[in-house]
């Protein structure tokens, strides 16, 4: 029998009243990590499919196990979609993949600044149950938080995030608006296949599954 998943609880009970403020503030500067060397034969690797490609790419962003990037890939079959998660653990229990699929094993948000780089633009990007880091001083840490957040919009394409808590879909949704990009808010629908093993498993256990999906400017 599965294991029944719990629903998010936070101590946060609407819009972080820092988010504002920080998502101006990282929209006025630019995120100057250094690349590290964790990244680089990932980099390297998206470089080769790259040029080899040359045609329209979809980023699939905290893929885990890449069975979201597998179905992706059938939906998106002529362009290069490419599936990215830190984890190899996770990446190694994933699924055959098909010819027009990438994997890569790195941080997502040194391939955003890369792509970035590269002036590449994105036909779409999935971000499928991304951790929301549900305490209120983790803002920082959620997607909309990072300072790297500006990359992921310059890429422009049609964005889609999905998550089981709904404050954390708005919240997104608020970030976006904060940079002039429209969104909307919507239950995922119960009737199309699950894209991932955490929506298959948070539909098992009764929760609603929530979306922010936006076409950037």
């Amino acid at each position: 029998m599965q294991a029944v998943s719990s629903k998010v609880h936070s101590s946060q009970a609407g819009v972080h009243p820092g988010l504002p403020a920080l998502v101006k503030r990282h929209a006025s500067s630019s995120w100057r990590k250094p690349v590290q060397q964790v990244d680089l034969p990932a980099l390297e690797q998206l470089d080769a499919a790259l040029e080899k490609h040359r045609g329209a790419v979809v980023l699939d962003s905290f893929c885990g196990t890449g069975r979201s990037t597998a179905m992706l890939a059938s939906r998106h079959n002529d362009a290069l979609v490419i599936g990215v998660d830190k984890s190899k653990h996770r990446l190694d229990r994933g699924p055959e993949a098909p010819d027009n699929c990438l994997f890569l094993q790195a941080h997502c948000e040194a391939i955003w600044r890369h792509l970035v780089a590269r002036e590449q633009r994105l036909l779409a990007h999935y971000l499928l149950y991304p951790n929301p880091w549900p305490k209120p001083g983790h803002l920082g840490r959620r997607v909309h938080g990072h300072p790297a957040f500006p990359f992921l919009l310059a890429l422009g394409g049609q964005l889609e995030l999905r998550s089981n808590w709904q404050l954390y879909v708005e919240e997104f949704g608020v970030a976006l608006h904060l940079l002039n990009q429209p969104s909307c808010v919507a239950l995922v629908p119960t009737d199309t296949p699950a894209l991932t093993l955490f929506e298959h498993k948070y539909r098992e256990s009764g929760h609603q599954l929530w979306s922010v999906a936006a076409k950037l400017s």
